[in-house]
């Protein structure tokens, strides 16, 4: 479970360039929660997913994970237990490794590591086996460098790496933003099964107000590093996007100006 209380985070505090990103932040993710944020621009969603993953130290606040409070954690050592996947379909893997070498680093997160052979046969087996799921044919292709593969192909894998072995919690950085409409829908419903199949915890960011409305148990906005709007699974179903566009304009007295936000 993972728990956010008051966290606020300022950048170049003093300065001309000062910017408030996160405002007495609170949130709680339940296990098996899977909660969709939605915000324009500068709204604070990015930096609350660097702030939990420890790219950040908060300047105030507390962040614990299965009550075990973070707050000090470095970034690397959050990453033993904390799966991410970024917007950039080029981050998130080596690209001058191949396929398997890469699944392989991946399963052996938060591992003590060795002097051996760095895949196993009975590793490259479980490999073909999970990367069969993702229906793309990968799984044939294990000796494959993964800078060949397409924009869509890679965030699959980076999909499958951040969840090969199961994390505490799952953080989606609009990780389908860069991707080819088909492509997106196809990385999302991926995202949805792997989610829901392995009942994983998760915080997806993005753009998207119909997919922050269809995925997940939960959507929350945010606006000038505060949430705004947090609307239960019940209610959720039954919002649509211009109920959500209106929740919006009720609660802030602005209309959103963003047009990936109005496009989405």
């Amino acid at each position: 479970m993972l728990r956010m209380k008051n966290v606020h985070k300022t950048f170049h505090p003093g300065s001309v360039n000062e910017k408030c990103a996160l405002a007495g932040v609170d949130l709680t993710l339940k296990p098996g929660e899977f909660i969709t944020v939605i915000g324009g621009n500068g709204a604070g969603k990015s930096t609350l997913l660097n702030i939990i993953a420890g790219v950040y130290p908060v300047d105030r606040g507390t962040i614990a994970l299965d009550g075990v409070i973070i707050n000090e954690s470095r970034e690397h050592v959050r990453a033993k237990y904390i799966g991410r996947v970024f917007q950039d379909p080029m981050m998130g893997t080596a690209a001058s490794m191949t396929i398997e070498e890469n699944l392989a680093l991946a399963l052996r997160r938060g591992r003590r590591r060795g002097l051996r052979w760095g895949v196993t046969k009975k590793e490259r087996d479980y490999f073909r086996g999970q990367l069969a799921q993702l229906e793309l044919g990968l799984e044939n292709r294990l000796k494959s460098k993964v800078g060949l593969l397409s924009g869509g192909q890679r965030q699959a894998l980076t999909l499958l790496m951040a969840t090969l072995v199961r994390p505490k919690l799952l953080l989606l950085d609009e990780h389908a933003a860069a991707l080819d409409p088909k492509t997106a829908v196809k990385v999302m419903e991926l995202t949805d099964r792997i989610i829901r199949t392995q009942g994983l915890t998760a915080l997806m960011v993005t753009h998207n107000m119909r997919d922050a409305l269809k995925y997940g148990n939960r959507t929350v906005m945010m606006q000038d590093g505060k949430i705004i709007l947090n609307l239960p699974e019940e209610k959720k179903k039954k919002t649509s996007v211009d109920d959500l566009l209106k929740m919006f304009e009720e609660v802030t007295g602005n209309t959103v100006n963003n047009d990936r936000m109005l496009l989405a």
